[in-house]
């Protein structure tokens, strides 16, 4: 497990060695830009989602590497960041952890919404990078987590922020487990799905719904239908 707190840096000279190699190659091979849903964020993005798969597995010399989420600012984490920017007293004055990060997008939404404290956490190394440099792009402070807290405790925190991670099975049916038992323990759960397979069809409640503009390389149609829930304790 590692930690990392981000600073308001400006420059990648500024990082710390250990992640400046990382850094130089998001920005390489990504564009700082604005996501359809939310002109008030800038992310490193790459619109050659699969080139850019290929490009990182032989940068870093591994096969059959994660895909580059982190790359991409996908429906359901638009979706839930919007819906934050748009009602910031779900996170104000609170304690925000944002669950499977990818770009940083919702923690940042929560920070940028008056978040006391945010957690982004993620298992891919990279994404961790890809955070602290949005963060810093736009100007707060996100503290990363490198770590897989699925089954396992949290740090003290009050809301969780869960966008577009029911896609595989067994991860998104684990998932949903421990997210019931973080509600059960009086935390509020929000996640966002743009109609992916392993979405609960029991225990959630709809909040808003949006669609979000995406090109057909990674999706099948060009707008995604995306819908807020918030979590609730069992499907009873």
């Amino acid at each position: 497990m590692s930690t990392i707190k981000t600073k308001r840096v400006k420059k990648v000279e500024d990082w710390p060695s250990y992640i400046t190699e990382n850094s130089e190659f998001i920005i390489n091979n990504t564009q700082l830009k604005h996501p359809p849903l939310l002109p008030e964020m800038k992310l490193y993005l790459s619109e050659v989602f699969n080139a850019l798969w290929r490009v990182t597995e032989t940068k870093f010399e591994v096969k059959n590497m994660p895909p580059p989420f982190w790359s991409f600012a996908w429906p359901g984490g638009q979706a839930l960041a919007r819906y934050v920017l748009d009602h910031p007293e779900i996170v104000r004055g609170k304690r925000v952890f944002d669950f499977a990060s990818g770009s940083g997008l919702c923690a940042i939404a929560a920070k940028m919404s008056g978040a006391v404290s945010v957690i982004a956490n993620d298992v891919d190394p990279l994404s961790i990078v890809a955070v602290g440099m949005n963060a810093a792009a736009n100007n707060v402070d996100v503290q990363v987590l490198h770590d897989n807290k699925i089954n396992r405790d949290l740090p003290d925190i009050d809301v969780i922020l869960a966008g577009d991670f029911c896609y595989e099975w067994p991860m998104a049916g684990y998932a949903i487990e421990w997210l019931r038992a973080q509600v059960k323990q009086g935390r509020t759960v929000l996640l966002a799905d743009p109609g992916r397979n392993y979405l609960p069809k029991e225990g959630i409640e709809k909040l808003a719904e949006y669609d979000v503009a995406t090109p057909l390389e990674v999706e099948d149609s060009e707008i995604k239908h995306t819908t807020i829930y918030r979590l609730l304790v069992s499907e009873e």
